[in-house]
């Protein structure tokens, strides 16, 4: 009898590595291994791989390659985009702007940078986790010297007004930045649209190897290094380049600029139809959708099921269905997220959501034995 594989819906939380990604990637692994800093030819081919990824990243992107910095991931990213700028632009003011809806990668290194002496605003936002720019356009002082919001959020989808957010900060005089990770490959992602000064991308979100990741530094925006060595990456990220996984990288969002129509039109067909069945499979009222009902990430569905537990339905459907909890319930308290916390969803909600996230895989097959899983196992509480 033929093994049924666990349906995966968590593309959110990581992608598999797409197969012309590790096509391109294996001649690194095995013959070209040479350092990109040798001038002899080992050393040359590596180096002339590392600058076809940055164009490819730039391409994607509307950006010059010279504004491209190889990372370890979208944490790096994002340390580098916040503390490198705040350490660097000292003397020109000590506040920054955030949401309270951002990334661990984002929040902590706010709360690093305040026990450094910085003074950090998280800006509120409404019930479908949108900040208002009115809100922003308030929350600025004569200290203010960057703002970092997310493009899209990684657990409800919604998309951020960045152009219109980026504005108000330029007009300030304060620099803006914003975490990628989730929109890369999703939706367009266009730095000069956009207006961003800095802007992180994770790899391993867009169908690239796990442990790589870019930040786009707008030409003239001073970064103070996080650390300290050779001078690689035109002396902006010490050490030697990952040569096998920046190739992953590269190709990966080459791909994602070429086939985005395709997929976005993919993820929603594939979101709308989990969504649909799921509406017709259980009683009215059984859940709510969190996150804007429109402006959301085309592979994103967060719902909360009523006076439903997360954790004990993701332990029945586990084995079976794969998808992430926005709570845990344990014996003396309920751990709600921050996002489902500052979107105010109710508690009979948000203490049963799960996200589903869809990828270029998801068939429409996995999708209905999806819904009768989860169903079945609403349906058995």
């Amino acid at each position: 009898m033929k093994e049924v594989k666990p349906i995966y819906l968590d593309y959110n939380a990581t992608t598999p590595i797409a197969k012309e990604v590790a096509d391109e990637m294996a001649p690194y692994l095995y013959g070209h291994f040479g350092n990109p800093s040798s001038s002899h030819a080992f050393g040359v081919k590596a180096r002339m791989a590392v600058e076809k990824a940055r164009h490819q990243i730039a391409d994607a992107l509307r950006c010059q390659s010279s504004e491209i910095v190889f990372t370890s991931g979208g944490t790096e990213s994002n340390n580098y985009a916040i503390r490198g700028y705040a350490l660097a632009n000292r003397d020109k003011g000590n506040h920054i702007i955030t949401s309270q809806i951002e990334h661990p990668a984002v929040l902590e290194v706010c709360r690093y940078l305040q026990n450094q002496g910085f003074t950090i605003t998280y800006l509120p936002v409404d019930q479908y986790g949108l900040i208002s720019p009115q809100s922003l356009e308030e929350a600025f002082t004569p200290n203010t010297i960057l703002v970092s919001i997310m493009h899209a959020n990684n657990e409800v989808g919604t998309i951020q007004p960045i152009q219109d957010l980026a504005e108000i900060a330029h007009k300030h005089g304060a620099a803006f930045h914003t975490d990628a990770a989730q929109s890369v490959g999703k939706i367009p992602v266009d730095v000069q649209k956009l207006g961003v000064d800095m802007l992180s991308i994770a790899g391993h979100k867009l169908y690239a190897p796990k442990g790589i990741g870019a930040l786009f530094i707008r030409n003239g925006t001073a970064l103070k290094k996080l650390m300290y060595g050779a001078d690689h990456e035109s002396n902006r990220r010490p050490g030697t380049e990952n040569v096998l996984e920046i190739v992953g990288l590269g190709k990966a969002c080459e791909i994602a600029k070429r086939d985005l129509e395709k997929n976005m039109s993919h993820f929603k067909n594939m979101r709308d139809r989990l969504h649909k069945e799921l509406q017709v499979s259980l009683a009215e009222g059984s859940f709510l959708l969190n996150g804007h009902p429109e402006l959301r990430l085309p592979n994103t569905l967060s719902l909360g099921f009523y006076k439903e537990e997360a954790n004990t339905l993701i332990a029945q459907i586990s084995d079976r269905v794969a998808v992430s909890a926005g709570a845990a319930c344990h014996s003396d308290k309920i751990n709600i997220s921050n996002v489902l916390q500052a979107m105010k969803v109710p508690l009979d909600y948000a203490m049963g959501t799960l996200r589903f996230s869809v990828g270029r895989g998801t068939t429409i097959d996995q999708i209905d034995r999806a819904v009768e899983i989860i169903a079945d196992a609403i349906k058995a509480q």
